[in-house]
């Protein structure tokens, strides 16, 4: 187990070495709440864009659902007639220059892995920087778009927004609900209260604190033909290696036993980097992996490999408040 998930393991279980961490943990505190308290008073170099933004974060390290929740915001918003635009910092992404269109064809080492899943799902206008308002500078320069939707961003307070939503994972909550590097929280926990809504992924129903949102399976599809497989492809019972590298690898593979099948895990680092050599697992068994980690093995995938494709299901009063936020922010659309 490497440093970084035995850290993860304790934040979410405890572990009394990380009182240690206390005068980290109060120094991260006052940088954070500087940079928002700056944020509040209008000081800094703060852009708004002509156009509504909406951001997708979170306030602890790890997976929580973003992507799947993005890509169900721009089907949402194309249902409803609106021209979506998406910015990203391209976690990990070696781009020759920023900002960066992010195209279906690039490679992940190139785009990053999270932008380029969603560029190939919907073909969305994805513009990769640090930066994001640098992104959504150069996105406008070249796209005529009615809403912005960033993918993170959460604490990245030089892009102002006209709507925080904040996705926290219902099972693993905010752990021992310290700030880095005692604990998961990106920022304190209070937060929350400053946000517009809060989702749980995997609750059971809305919460007085926020809407229940799930991940529903829909389908298996081959790396190298992308044919669609139904969820009756395996059998009940059915053994086989199951790869996740992303921040929650555990949801992943809880899903697959849902689906009656029995994964052999193989948990690797978030946003991780694959060769053919690393993922030939013994017995030979059928491969399935996360629709992140499958935009980066696509190109050496033999015949057989799948990813599994999920689809966001937020709950209906989270459909609804979201419809009004939408009247609200764009009158003319209605």
């Amino acid at each position: 187990m490497s440093f970084a998930d035995r850290l993860q393991r304790a934040w979410y279980q405890g572990h009394p070495a990380l009182g240690l961490l206390a005068p980290l943990e109060l120094l991260y505190r006052r940088v954070v709440e500087a940079r928002r308290r700056r944020f509040l008073e209008g000081n800094g170099n703060v852009y708004r864009a002509p156009l509504p933004v909406i951001v997708v974060g979170n306030i602890t390290v790890g997976g929580t659902g973003k992507t799947p929740l993005i890509l169900w915001l721009i089907e949402h918003c194309r249902s409803r007639g609106l021209r979506v635009g998406v910015v990203s910092r391209g976690y990990g992404a070696q781009p020759p220059t920023l900002p960066w269109r992010v195209r279906p064809e690039h490679a992940a080492a190139q785009a990053g892995d999270e932008p380029l899943l969603i560029v190939q799902r919907t073909g969305v206008p994805l513009m990769i920087d640090p930066d994001r308002s640098s992104a959504v500078r150069r996105l406008l320069e070249t796209e005529s778009l009615d809403l912005i939707l960033s993918d993170d961003g959460l604490q990245h307070y030089r892009l102002a927004r006209d709507l925080e939503l904040v996705l926290i994972d219902a099972a693993r909550g905010l752990g021992n609900g310290r700030c880095l590097p005692a604990g998961p929280l990106r920022e304190p926990a209070e937060r929350l209260s400053s946000v517009d809504a809060v989702l749980f992924n995997g609750a059971d129903a809305d919460r007085a604190d926020g809407y229940a949102f799930n991940l529903r399976p829909v389908a298996l599809v081959e790396l190298c033909s992308g044919a669609r497989w139904s969820l009756d492809r395996f059998p009940a019972g059915q053994q086989l290696h199951a790869v996740a590298g992303i921040g929650n690898p555990q949801r992943f593979f809880g899903t697959l036993e849902t689906l009656h099948w029995r994964p052999i895990p193989h948990a690797f680092a978030d946003h991780a980097t694959y060769s053919p050599e690393q993922l030939k697992f013994c017995p030979e068994l059928p491969l399935v992996m996360t629709e992140k980690d499958a935009v980066k093995c696509r190109a050496f995938a033999p015949p057989g490999w799948s990813y599994l494709q999920v689809q966001a299901v937020p709950s209906a009063s989270f459909v609804s408040w979201f419809d009004s936020q939408l009247a609200r922010l764009l009158p003319d659309h209605t």
